[in-house]
């Protein structure tokens, strides 16, 4: 039998920051005179309480999490946060049904950056504040998980980067606890350098501080429905561009850079590929919007930072890509599966991924055309295990078959084929905004149907937990002894 008192137990403590989080955005109602204060105070109260309680009735001699037990956790935390994260939303002056509001707390908290709320520039302090917080939290939350979780776990090919976090041969790492901790504040310290700079540039406060939290995220959420075009500011794009980018790289590299050991950060197969994909991409749509009749300076800049949005998985916009022709179109639409490195705040299929992928098919067509040959598969210049490799392959194709059981299921119940397509590929990818006139970068997911948020909201979680996660907890003998 599966013992569920450690997992109630650390759900229980991590809802207690969640509650003194809800105090933030009360401070700022409170600052503007709103009288939302009053329901992010209720509901901090209220997940106070529940978490305490969880917290005292099953605590107990806690040592260690079976891997059971993770699968088991990880999912829970994903479900339960959100679900008391999306109190404020629902009961705030912002008509929002609770299906709206868990909608709009799934995709904050797994920095995803859809968004159901419409005259985000008239929104009230607090809910703006509370939004853009939940995508930082996300953030740090993601990359705890990538180094501490998932790896463990074996999923994906995460436990390619085992080795990386917890190296004790070279010395060059602490305990997960306190690497956690000191990537915490690198997080930290990015976010506030990231806000000086938009402050810098010309963001009142509350913006660059909001912006900030969601840049470095990769999450999207802004105070604006024009998001980062509302400021109208090449300065703001491109710093955007710069943070975004921090955000997608390990977060693991910039330790070990601060530890006086940068070689990694720049010689990462992973980071190099991530970067050269990145500039190529930016020129293919820059030439593109230049043949297009585009002056050559605002093709790059508008080029540059809508690139990067998508491929990180941010999800700011700058303009309506999905006018800009097939081209522009199927190039964002393929950019949406591709995601940054492991061990950042994105999410999509990650580049670590491709490269594996990559060099386990080179090494099996090698292998065909001189069978006695003994060829190795690399990644970062070590043989690739074949745990590994086969790991990967099957988060491709469950990734493949994730996303085409939901855009199916959407258009199962009406949603049009471009709006199913992109949806399900921004849900799954953890990317936002979608294509189409619906749910595009000039549109928001208001007017989709109840069931079509509950979808995507699943297609949300399936994606950041790396698909594995949720789907092992499906099987019958999981929970078997």
């Amino acid at each position: 039998m599966l013992d569920f008192r450690p997992i109630l137990f650390i759900t229980g403590v991590l809802m207690l920051p969640l509650a003194v989080a809800m105090c933030l955005p009360a401070i700022a109602d409170v600052a503007a005179d709103n009288p939302d204060w009053q329901v992010f105070l209720t509901a901090a109260v209220f997940t106070l309480f529940v978490g305490g309680t969880l917290a005292l009735s099953s605590r107990g001699n806690i040592r260690t999490i079976t891997p059971r037990q993770g699968f088991v956790l990880t999912t829970t935390l994903w479900l339960v946060i959100p679900a008391f994260a999306a109190l404020p939303f629902a009961f705030a002056d912002m008509d929002l049904s609770y299906t709206d509001a868990f909608f709009e707390s799934m995709s904050g908290l797994t920095t995803t950056g859809s968004t159901v709320i419409r005259s985000l520039d008239v929104a009230p302090p607090g809910v703006l504040i509370w939004r853009a917080l939940l995508q930082w939290l996300g953030g740090i939350g993601v990359i705890a998980m990538a180094i501490a979780i998932l790896p463990l776990l074996r999923i994906g090919g995460m436990q390619l980067f085992r080795m990386e976090s917890s190296d004790r041969s070279e010395k060059a790492m602490p305990r997960t606890t306190q690497l956690v901790a000191y990537i915490a504040f690198i997080y930290l310290a990015a976010s506030v350098v990231c806000a000086i700079a938009y402050w810098a540039a010309g963001m009142r406060g509350f913006d660059a501080i909001a912006h900030a939290m969601t840049t470095i995220a990769t999450g999207g959420f802004s105070t604006y429905d024009a998001s980062i075009a509302h400021f109208e500011s090449p300065v703001i794009e491109y710093i955007g561009v710069v943070f975004m980018l921090v955000g997608s790289l390990p977060f693991v590299l910039y330790l070990r850079a601060l530890r006086g050991n940068a070689r990694p950060l720049i010689r990462d197969d992973q980071v190099r590929l991530f970067l050269l994909i990145v500039i190529i991409a930016i020129f293919a749509v820059a030439y593109y919007r230049y043949e297009a009749g585009v002056e050559i300076g605002t093709a790059l800049r508008e080029a540059a930072f809508n690139v990067v949005s998508i491929i990180t998985g941010t999800g700011y916009a700058t303009a309506d890509y999905g006018a800009w022709g097939s081209f522009g179109l199927m190039m964002f639409f393929f950019l949406m599966f591709v995601g940054g490195c492991a061990g950042s705040t994105t999410c999509g299929i990650k580049i670590f991924r491709f490269q594996v992928l990559y060099a386990t098919a080179v090494t099996q067509v090698r292998r065909l055309l001189e069978p006695h040959g003994v060829y190795l598969a690399y990644y970062n210049r070590k043989p690739i295990p074949e745990e590994v490799s086969a790991s990967v392959m099957a988060f491709f194709f469950l990734y493949v078959l994730s996303y085409a059981v939901i855009a199916i299921a959407l258009g199962l119940i009406g949603v049009d084929f471009l709006t199913a397509a992109s949806g399900a590929a921004t849900a799954i990818s953890n990317v936002g905004p979608g294509l189409g006139p619906t749910i595009g970068p000039s549109g928001t997911f208001a007017t989709l149907s109840d069931g079509a948020k509950w979808i995507l909201s699943a297609g949300m979680l399936l994606g950041r937990l790396e698909l594995f996660t949720v789907v092992v907890l499906l099987l019958p003998s999981f929970w078997r002894d």
